[in-house]
């Protein structure tokens, strides 16, 4: 446990290396995901109560997703840190807060975002936060940022703490839109279990499977959506460090969409890799403008969505026949492959029958096409969600690989006639 000695001092040497970070980080925002018990809510806990030793009189706001959660978890924490430095303090549950000579810490439910309002702290800590329904979340954040604005403060931070929910908020506030403000730190229960009850951890094992249990054991973030598309697809054991150099012959797979295009480019090492992508290109023209610029020295082969032959992203002149027209090498069928197979092929690639990872992505390169494969649902009829947004790339991914490493049709069994 930590001490704090009369002049605000503080020991943390028995807490975990991420949890000193987290506590010592005064960045902007600075994050914390963690499996189940793995020392997230001490942590916060701890560095609560450290603003207000080294920043008196200055109040801080804890936030979690139900008023149920303050009392039967955080009341506790705070009580049994406070008596432990000795420190005297009040809990005004009527008004949701707690008092010492140090200053003020408001606690509010994220799950009434409307009580979020009338008072101003400099600092806030927002708990759990993937676990707060989409839309009171949207709200909820919007009001901590507003009442996050006490003018005498060093400076007004909010971290935020989760056990990872999939590809939620926590993933795309430090993950997928990180920048210089920003810091995530990660919690791996297996670091605490010598403050865990004897059974816990085999516990979690015989109740979640090993997905699971990346996220709520080891505080890793992994898709945990049912009825996903491309369930095969894991990106760190399917990641792959190569990336394209000058010499490599690259093979493109390529949709065509009007203000919308994609391409997903690939170099094979004995495995195809997906290397790098582009996305959101206005129509072919600009995308072979595109090709020419980023990769002038590479030979090129081009698959493309087979419906390019008939229609055209541009006046005059269809698809397909624009690629030939700047010199392109395509490879294509008279048409494109149904859904089902094209998608079931994937699957394949990603993880055959004997446990190996056949198609690799490099995820630093290929950030869009790597979301697009983990999170891509399917409908209520089965098939992949067009409206998710996803389909474009993962299309134009799924023709390469289509084209260059096929379903193995089955012949059908011929009756010998006597």
């Amino acid at each position: 446990m930590i001490f704090i000695d009369n002049s605000g001092k503080l020991n943390l040497s028995k807490l975990h290396a991420n949890q000193k970070a987290f506590v010592r980080s005064n960045k902007l925002h600075t994050g914390i995901v963690g499996g189940y018990q793995s020392g997230k809510s001490t942590s916060t806990a701890i560095k609560a109560i450290t603003k207000l030793l080294q920043d008196p009189g200055v109040p801080i706001a804890y936030y979690l997703p139900t008023y149920g959660l303050i009392d039967d978890m955080l009341i506790p924490k705070f009580t049994q840190l406070f008596e432990k430095i000795n420190i005297k303090f009040n809990h005004h549950k009527q008004d949701s807060k707690i008092i010492c000579p140090y200053g003020e810490i408001w606690m509010r439910s994220m799950d009434y975002p409307d009580r979020i309002v009338s008072y101003s702290v400099g600092y806030s800590i927002v708990d759990e936060v993937d676990v707060v329904h989409p839309n009171k979340r949207v709200n909820a954040i919007k009001r901590i940022s507003s009442r996050n604005s006490y003018k005498k403060s060093t400076k007004n931070c909010i971290d935020f703490v989760s056990t990872p929910e999939g590809y939620t908020y926590m993933y795309n506030f430090f993950v997928k839109n990180a920048n210089d403000n920003k810091i995530l730190y990660e919690l791996d229960t297996l670091d605490n279990k010598d403050n865990l009850g004897e059974g816990y951890i085999d516990g979690l094992k015989e109740q979640y499977d090993e997905k699971q249990l990346q996220a709520y054991l080891h505080g890793k973030f992994v898709n945990l959506t049912s009825g996903t598309v491309y369930y095969n697809f894991d990106r760190n054991l399917n990641h792959s460090d190569e990336y394209l150099k000058d010499h490599d012959t690259l093979y493109i797979g390529m949709d065509f969409n009007i203000g919308n295009m994609h391409a997903v480019v690939h170099i094979i090492k004995r495995n195809p890799i997906a290397v790098d992508e582009i996305t959101k290109v206005y129509d072919t023209s600009a995308m072979i403008l595109v090709i020419k610029e980023r990769y002038p020295k590479n030979r090129i082969i081009i698959y493309p969505d087979s419906s390019g032959k008939n229609r055209s992203t541009n006046a005059d002149i269809t698809d397909i026949e624009l690629l030939k027209q700047a010199k392109f090498n395509l490879k294509y069928n008279s048409t494109n492959p149904h859904v089902s197979d094209r998608v079931k092929n994937m699957n394949r690639m990603f993880c055959n029958g004997k446990g190996e990872r056949n198609y690799f992505v490099n995820n630093i390169k290929c950030p869009e096409y790597t979301e697009a494969l983990e999170r891509m649902p399917n409908d209520k009829n089965g098939i992949p969600d067009k409206t998710s947004g996803f389909d474009h790339i993962t299309e134009a991914g799924g023709y390469f690989i289509y084209k260059e490493y096929p379903l193995k049709q089955r012949k059908p069994f011929k009756v010998k006639r006597r």
